[in-house]
C-alpha cells in the first residue's frame, strides 16, 4: 500500500507483525512520507526491484529470512539506499552484524517513536519539525505524588554540587530526563549535555568514541576525531547502561576520572578534560561488582550520590497525569483533537503495572490513539491487562506479557464475534473500537470473522 507523500520521499517498512507495520506507517505518513510496507524478505526485495526508495526500515526477524539479508542485497545490488534494522532489546549482535553488512543505524524494540523520527530525519535530512507540546522546560519530570515529588527536591540538591551521580531505575523510568533536569538547573547548564548509551557501542570501538583518535591511529581513521570526554567539555556527561561498560574500558574509565584527563586512540600525550559525570543503569551495580562484573574501585567514583527514579507503579494517581499530558503532545504533534480517555481506560492505566514505566506508556498510547475512532481512547485501545504479571490469571515469570497480553485479548474479541453471530462490524461497534482496528487485531492474533 502507498501513499501520497507531502515531501517526495518513499520509505519501504519491512516487518511481518501487521500491527507494528501499521504504527510505522502512520508515523511516517504524518512525517509527510510516501509508504510501502512488506511483510518479509521476498515481498521487500520484490518492492526493491521495481521500486526507487529514499529509506529502509526492516525488521530483523521475518518467517522467511531476517532483515540482515534485504541490508546485504541492498549493498550487492548497489542500489545506495540507507538502511536501518529494528532488532529486539539487547540484541546487539545483530544490530553489530547489521550495521558490518552496511546499515548506516538500529532501533530496539519496544520502539521508542521519537527515536524513530529522529532517526528517519537524520537519514532524509529532513527540516526540523515544528516544537513540540510537550512538559514545560522546567517540569520535564511530571508528577505529584510524594515518590516524584523527593526525586525533584533532591535534583535542585544535586544541581548545585558537581559531584558524580549515580541514577537508578527500571527502563523507562525517565533516568535521562532526570540527569538533563540536573544538568539544566546547574552551572553547567549553557555547556553541552552529552548522553552516551554504553550498552550500544561495540566493545572495539569503545575506546575511539570516548577519547577520540588522531589521524592514521588505524584503518580507515583519516581525519583527527573527538571524543565523547571532548565533546562534552566544560558539560555533562551522561553514561546510560554503565554497567554495560567491558572490564577493560572500565579501566580506562576510571583512570580518565582520576586524572581528568585522556589520550586519544593513536596519540602520545594526553589531554586535560573538564566533564561533570553522572550515570546510570537499571542493573544493581552493586550486584555486579559482587559477581566481578563491575570494578569496585570505578563503582565508588560514579556512585558518590545516588538519585532513585521510582517506578510508574509506585506514582499512584501520576499515571492518569502523565498519560493526559502524553497523549496530549502526541495528538497535537500528530494533528489530531485531542481524545478523551474513558473510564475503562483511565481504570485499566490505574491497575496495570507497567513493566516499561513511561516509555511504555508512551508507546502504548501512540499505538492506541493510531487505532482509536479518534474521540474516545477506551480500555480495549490500550490493550492493557488490568491483571499483575505475578498473580493467578496466568500471568508470571512463566508467561511473556505478549502471550499474556494476546491471550485476554483473543478471549474479548472471540466472546464479542461470538454474541454478534460472528458479524465483525457489529462486534467492533460492541467492543467500542473501529472496524479497521479490530480487523489488524484479528489478523496479528490468527482469528477468522465475517463481514
Amino acid at each position: 500500500m502507498a501513499r501520497k507523500a507531502r515531501n517526495g520521499r518513499r520509505v519501504l517498512v519491512v516487518d511481518d507483525e501487521v500491527d507494528l507495520a501499521e504504527l510505522l506507517e502512520l508515523t511516517l505518513i504524518k512525517m509527510g512520507l510516501d509508504v510501502d510496507t512488506a511483510h518479509g524478505v521476498a515481498e521487500a526485495r520484490a518492492a526493491l526491484a521495481r521500486t526507487r526508495y529514499d529509506l529502509v526500515l526492516t525488521d530483523m526477524r521475518m518467517p522467511d529470512g531476517e532483515g540482515l539479508e534485504i541490508v546485504e542485497y541492498i549493498e550487492r545490488e548497489r542500489l545506495d539506499i540507507p538502511v536501518a534494522v529494528i532488532t529486539a532489546y539487547g540484541s546487539m549482535q545483530n544490530a553489530v552484524a547489521a550495521l558490518k553488512a552496511g546499515a548506516f543505524d538500529y532501533l530496539a524494540k519496544p520502539l521508542a517513536l521519537d527515536q524513530l523520527r529522529t532517526l528517519v530525519k537524520s537519514a532524509l535530512n529532513l527540516e526540523e519539525a515544528p516544537a513540540e507540546a510537550g512538559p514545560l522546560p522546567d517540569r520535564p519530570l511530571l508528577g505529584d505524588s510524594p515518590a516524584i515529588r523527593q526525586v525533584l527536591e533532591l535534583v535542585e540538591k544535586l544541581a548545585r554540587s558537581q559531584a558524580p551521580v549515580y541514577i537508578t531505575g527500571e527502563s523507562g523510568s525517565g533516568k535521562e530526563r532526570a540527569a538533563r533536569l540536573i544538568h539544566a538547573r546547574g552551572s553547567r547548564a549553557d555547556k553541552p549535555f552529552v548522553a552516551v548509551n554504553c550498552g550500544a557501542i561495540p566493545e572495539n570501538l569503545m575506546e575511539s568514541e570516548f577519547f577520540g583518535y588522531r589521524k592514521g591511529a588505524f584503518t580507515g581513521a583519516d581525519q583527527d576525531r573527538e571524543g565523547f570526554f571532548q565533546a562534552a567539555a566544560g558539560g555533562t556527561l551522561f553514561l546510560d547502561e554503565v554497567a554495560d561498560l567491558p572490564l577493560v574500558m572500565q579501566v580506562k574509565l576510571l583512570r580518565a576520572i582520576q586524572e581528568r584527563k585522556v589520550r586519544k586512540v593513536g596519540s602520545t600525550v594526553e589531554e586535560p578534560v573538564d566533564v561533570r559525570l553522572i550515570s546510570a543503569t537499571h542493573q544493581n551495580l552493586a550486584r555486579c561488582v559482587e559477581d566481578g562484573r563491575f570494578r569496585q574501585d570505578l563503582y565508588y567514583r560514579l556512585n558518590v550520590i545516588e538519585l532513585k527514579m521510582p517506578p510508574l507503579r509506585e506514582m499512584g494517581e501520576d499515571v492518569v497525569l502523565i498519560a493526559r499530558q502524553l497523549l496530549g503532545r502526541l495528538a497535537v504533534q500528530n494533528g489530531q483533537t485531542v481524545p478523551a480517555l474513558a473510564d475503562d481506560a483511565l481504570a485499566a492505566l490505574r491497575s496495570y503495572a507497567f513493566p516499561g514505566n513511561v516509555r511504555e506508556l508512551e508507546n502504548t498510547l501512540e499505538r492506541a490513539l493510531a487505532l482509536s475512532d479518534g474521540s474516545a481512547i477506551t480500555a480495549f485501545d490500550l490493550q492493557l491487562s488490568p491483571q499483575r504479571l505475578d498473580d493467578e490469571t496466568g500471568g508470571g515469570a512463566d508467561c511473556p506479557l505478549q502471550d499474556h497480553l494476546d491471550r485476554v485479548e483473543r478471549a474479548a474479541i472471540l466472546d464479542a464475534l461470538e454474541k454478534t453471530g460472528g458479524n465483525r462490524t457489529q462486534a467492533a461497534k460492541l467492543l467500542g473500537v473501529t472496524f479497521r482496528s479490530l480487523r489488524y487485531r484479528m489478523d496479528r492474533l490468527g482469528l477468522a470473522g465475517k463481514d
